[in-house]
């Protein structure tokens, strides 16, 4: 294997491998580990890619192993890729009694303030660097590529969607933070990574970007209507008034009873993968 990336454990699931890996990332200036599952359709060539963006505090292997994302993808012949949440490592800046902010809380930005500057770059790490190693090294299709993601990591597909509508052919979320200029736990972290500007704070802010212009064909997000974050975090009708507003396709499903854990993520991870497949192969 090339000395960039490192095999930490594979296993065998539905036909296919579900890898974990570490590389040396320039962007984050540290070791970052990323899980990546290869349904067996890649014996046959290369495949679609399906990234996966995970919310705070978590890390690649929480939709790894409570997401139950590999029969479908297997079912499908979808490569699905989960980065990191942040950088992370002894010498990476953090507040370890701050949930919100620091390692796990990268909120899929490039910071601009020190200290965080020098490794806080999520957004440059998931849509140039990563990628540029999943081609390299997977029997990526990466012509076809999808994102999505689970509230910070809903957060960030939706930017990142809307930031880059060429790469991308399909764009879903699960209980999104859809305006976290603006919500209570997502404001702080912005303004330490960003700095006190807040116009430069609108690219990562998807009601921002939809109300500055950017556009992506369409857009699904399950919500639970039991969420503990919905009033304060969340508020996707927020996102539906911007769509709205901008002719931009959103299906957004309010999903009785259900909270913001993977047991809600876990129940429709099935029709967001379906979804994305629906745009992403040439019989979907």
């Amino acid at each position: 294997m090339p000395e960039q990336m490192k095999l930490i454990s594979a296993a065998k699931s539905h036909g296919g491998v579900q890898g974990v890996y570490s590389h040396a990332s320039d962007a984050c200036a540290c070791e970052m580990t990323f899980a990546v599952f290869v349904p067996p359709q890649a014996a046959q060539g290369p495949l679609p890619v399906v990234w996966y963006l995970s919310g705070l505090t978590c890390t690649h292997a929480n939709v790894m192993d409570k997401g139950d994302y590999r029969r479908m993808a297997a079912e499908l012949g979808l490569i699905v890729v989960c980065p990191d949440t942040s950088p992370r490592g002894a010498d990476v800046p953090d507040e370890k009694d701050n949930w919100q902010f620091g390692c796990g809380a990268g909120f899929y930005v490039d910071a601009t303030q020190k200290p965080y500057a020098g490794n806080y770059r999520m957004y440059s790490y998931v849509t140039e660097e990563l990628p540029a190693l999943i081609a390299r090294e997977f029997p990526a299709d990466m012509t076809r590529q999808a994102i999505f993601g689970h509230s910070m990591g809903g957060h960030g597909a939706l930017t990142i969607a809307l930031r880059n509508p060429a790469r991308f052919r399909s764009c879903s979320a699960f209980a999104p933070i859809v305006q976290p200029t603006t919500a209570g736990w997502s404001r702080p972290a912005f303004e330490k990574y960003l700095g006190a500007d807040e116009v430069a704070w609108r690219g990562h802010d998807a009601c921002a970007l939809v109300e500055d212009g950017a556009r992506f064909p369409e857009f699904l997000v399950d919500q639970g209507t039991a969420d503990g974050f919905l009033q304060d975090g969340l508020r996707p009708w927020l996102f539906q008034e911007a769509c709205d507003r901008a002719g931009t396709k959103l299906a957004l499903r309010m999903q009785e009873g259900y909270d913001h854990s993977y047991f809600f993520i876990s129940t429709f991870m099935d029709d967001h993968l379906r979804w994305h497949a629906e745009r992403l192969l040439p019989d979907g």
